[in-house]
């Protein structure tokens, strides 16, 4: 590892990042320096704008993947090499406000019987059962279950928040069944190939989608729709939004209140104001005299 990019990987461990955005940042600041065959510190603010310019024209990322690789480099010059680069004048692209995919229960059920691997089951429930992000499911350690309190800690979630939420009486079992399968020696619950290291989220990803096709839903299924689909389903059981805030670990209400646009329940069953007038008791429609 060269010296430049360990000091850029020191500046986003002061400041406690995930290891996923470590990895999207690091990753953006490689693509620069390829594009120009350059060290990144030798590269000028108006070569990097026009970096920026070819990756839009190209459409080789998605406005949000421009918006990451657009705040890892404004990270690097300004933090990492201490330089004031006019890259805030670049403005953020506008992403696409998209509806979840939501699963119904049924299908829920569905997907968790057809899964045939008892430690992809058992992450999948996990995910569900408790509402949580796949960085911390896989970050998960057998610590962190607590069945005298029926409860499961998660440590350092988004922004680096603890919280507890539920342990899921049908899921208490499901997790005995796998440590008495799998014995993990090391810290974490659900470890990669290497016991001591995290699941490789790729692999995380196939296996949902190839468990979605065993089910049969047609639907694309991600390890975060079993989270859309563990808020939509407390919504639609009368759960107060604000819990599910809390459960779900979100710093904005307007963020959770995304899904009462996804609730077929919630939208049909809230009566239209036509439904609340008197219309057989109303006064003869106006009209014209002698009409």
């Amino acid at each position: 590892m060269s010296p430049l990019r360990q000091r850029m990987l020191d500046d986003m461990q002061l400041r406690r990042f995930s290891p996923h955005t470590v990895a999207a940042y690091l990753r953006a600041v490689t693509r620069l320096a390829q594009f120009y065959n350059r060290s990144p510190d030798r590269i000028s603010k108006e070569e990097v704008r026009a970096f920026l310019v070819a990756v839009v024209k190209r459409k080789q990322a998605a406005p949000s993947t421009f918006n990451q690789v657009r705040c890892a480099l404004v990270f690097f010059y300004r933090v990492t090499l201490g330089r004031e680069f006019a890259l805030e004048r670049i403005v953020c692209q506008p992403s696409a406000k998209k509806l979840p995919t939501v699963l119904s229960p049924a299908e829920t059920a569905q997907f968790f019987r057809a899964a045939r691997s008892l430690k992809y089951r058992a992450m999948f429930m996990t995910t569900y059962a408790a509402g949580l992000r796949v960085s911390e499911v896989i970050n998960l350690e057998a610590r962190d279950i607590d069945s005298k309190r029926m409860v499961l800690h998660v440590r350092s979630g988004k922004g680096q928040k603890d919280r507890v939420v539920m342990l899921s009486e049908k899921l208490l079992p499901v997790l005995r069944a796998y440590w008495k399968t799998y014995r993990p020696t090391g810290k974490l619950f659900f470890p990669g190939k290497n016991r001591e290291r995290a699941m490789d989220r790729k692999n995380i990803w196939i296996a949902c989608g190839r468990m979605a096709r065993w089910a049969g839903i047609s639907k694309r299924v991600t390890p975060h729709t079993f989270r859309h689909s563990f808020a939509t389903h407390l919504l639609e059981a009368g759960t107060d939004i604000r819990t599910i805030q809390a459960l779900l670990g979100h710093r904005s209400l307007r963020t959770t209140a995304l899904y009462t646009l996804v609730s077929p329940a919630r939208q049909t069953t809230t009566k239209s104001p036509l439904d609340l007038l008197d219309l057989e008791g109303q006064t003869k429609p106006e009209g014209k005299a002698g009409a």
